[in-house]
């Protein structure tokens, strides 16, 4: 590892800290009503409108909520794929089939997640994507994500790479959490929008 790749690592961490403390300080009623806000902006989004098959994921604690998001894409006839943390910190996806259709599932020290309960589809199934929503702390200018740092989102896109598949990439914030600049490494690659509860912003 670089000098500059450990500078970019603690800033990252530096970043990550600061973006969770704010996180946080939100209340319930916080996180409900920009759910609710941040839906109607994602509905309105051209990729998703016309998306037969969206890859999301299940909102958890005071992240940007997600489910008013999935229950409407279902309503719609998208197919919602979800993803289930493998041991390796890859992902396999299933079908979300409604609320009733979600495990809680505890992997190791961390917070429990919410994981579609039936068949795996294995973690190809995210290259039929025509739209990926993806989890963040914060996107720059550039549209760069900041991660949780856990890594698996890096491998979806480094499977979509490979699958050649050119899937609209969307991260889901709140609005103080695009931001000037996110420490960048040579592997990551720019999203093409950012969605909030007050609007969405595209990238390059």
């Amino acid at each position: 590892m670089r000098h500059n790749d450990r500078a970019d690592e603690s800033d990252k961490r530096v970043l990550r800290r600061q973006i969770l403390q704010v996180r946080n300080g939100l209340t319930a009623d916080d996180v409900r009503e920009r759910a609710t806000a941040l839906a109607r902006q994602a509905l309105a989004l051209p990729e998703l409108e016309h998306a037969r098959t969206v890859a999301a994921y299940v909102s958890v604690g005071s992240e940007p909520g997600t489910l008013a998001l999935l229950d409407t894409l279902r309503a719609r006839g998208v197919r919602v794929l979800l993803p289930a943390l493998l041991p390796d910190n890859d992902l396999d996806w299933g079908a979300y089939t409604g609320q009733g259709s979600l495990a809680r599932v505890r992997h190791g020290g961390r917070m429990a997640l919410f994981e579609p309960a039936g068949e795996r589809l294995g973690p190809d199934a995210v290259t039929e994507a025509d739209a990926v929503l993806l989890p963040g702390l914060a996107v720059d200018a550039r549209g760069m994500r900041l991660g949780r740092g856990g890594g698996s989102y890096d491998r979806v896109l480094a499977r979509l790479d490979r699958a050649g598949a050119h899937p609209a990439l969307v991260v889901l914030l709140y609005d103080r959490e695009v931001v000037a600049d996110v420490p960048g490494e040579p592997h990551d690659r720019p999203v093409h929008a950012v969605v909030t509860p007050s609007g969405v912003r595209r990238f390059g």
